[in-house]
């Protein structure tokens, strides 16, 4: 396979993810607001925070109101991350490799750009809710589309290995809003208030059904475990790390135990690193450090992917891609 038509898929599921991601964010702000009125309305300028374009932000609109912040995440097509962003750049990655993708991955993706282009035009916060599950909705829609007629080559490989990393990037960011926004004061911990915060982070990862019927009653530790420790759980940090590996060590054709590139090295690793982890750990050492290193890790990865896989000449290890995600 070509490396720019690689680049092409892998940016493409990648694009689409965030996209999704982001709406997700989102929402976990929304829910609270509905769940606990007035006490969130002021906590909208760390969610731009945990997506890391805060600076991008204060350049543009100053002041972190909801609806300042909703436009920002939504239809700025100025931030690279905003939800029509990250459309019109997957639309953009497809167009240029049209032929090698199913014709009906290209239209729904199309109709899907074309949604939140038009939903851009009114930038209303009324619908919010509708808006944010429709793109949910056709975000899953293109990856039903690609796991049920593409064969498994070399593409169906690159597009699993960008949705994956991408997902795992965003699940533990999605955890980081709690420590940024939800994170309660010393007398609210263990209280209602406590539990609907945590139960509005799972709802936002759609993990909250999953969790209840396998944990059980909502504690931090168990949440933070099943978020980012469950083997099974497909929005679980480690599930994504381990289905990337699969999909990695499928287009280089290692062997198991072996490595073939750097990208591998690192990434096998990295899961290694879940393997042996504890929720306890985390806790103990900070939900928010971890996550942290955690996502320099991941950083390291993508650098990685980048010069093994994509780079047209050769990139030393110090140099970054322009496509690494934020």
């Amino acid at each position: 396979m070509l490396s720019r038509e690689a680049d092409s898929v892998f940016w493409l599921s990648r694009y689409v993810e965030r996209a999704e991601n982001v709406a997700r964010f989102i929402e976990v702000n929304m829910h609270l607001t509905l769940d606990l009125g007035d006490s969130v309305d002021q906590q909208w300028e760390p969610l731009v925070a945990t997506t890391g374009d805060h600076d991008e932000f204060e350049t543009s609109y100053g002041v972190p109101t909801r609806e300042n912040v909703w436009q920002f995440l939504t239809f700025n097509r100025k931030n690279p991350n905003s939800i029509l962003s990250c459309l019109s750049c997957a639309r953009e990655n497809a167009r240029t490799i049209r032929g090698a993708l199913p014709s009906v991955l290209w239209e729904e993706l199309n109709k899907f750009y074309l949604f939140v282009r038009g939903a851009a035009t009114e930038n209303t916060f009324d619908n919010a809710s509708m808006f944010l599950e429709q793109v949910k909705i056709s975000s899953h829609l293109i990856v039903g589309i690609t796991e049920s007629i593409m064969s498994q080559t070399e593409a169906w490989h690159f597009a699993r290995l960008g949705r994956m990393l991408e997902r795992a990037d965003k699940t533990s960011r999605i955890l980081d809003v709690k420590y940024f926004i939800l994170l309660p004061t010393t007398q609210d911990v263990g209280t209602p208030i406590d539990i609907i915060q945590w139960s509005a982070l799972l709802k936002s990862a759609s993990a909250l059904e999953m969790y209840r019927r396998l944990r059980g009653r909502i504690t931090p530790t168990h949440v933070v475990d099943f978020l980012m420790l469950d083997r099974e759980f497909p929005r679980s940090v480690r599930a994504c790390l381990s289905r990337a590996e699969e999909s990695l060590r499928a287009i280089s054709g290692a062997p198991d135990g072996t490595f073939q590139n750097r990208a591998e090295k690192l990434l096998g690793r990295l899961r290694a690193e879940f393997d042996f982890t504890q929720a306890s750990d985390i806790m103990n050492s900070g939900l928010h450090e971890f996550i942290d290193q955690f996502q320099i890790s991941l950083i390291d990865v993508d650098k990685a992917i980048f010069e093994t896989f994509f780079a047209t000449n050769r990139v030393q290890p110090e140099q970054d891609s322009s496509k690494t995600a934020q």
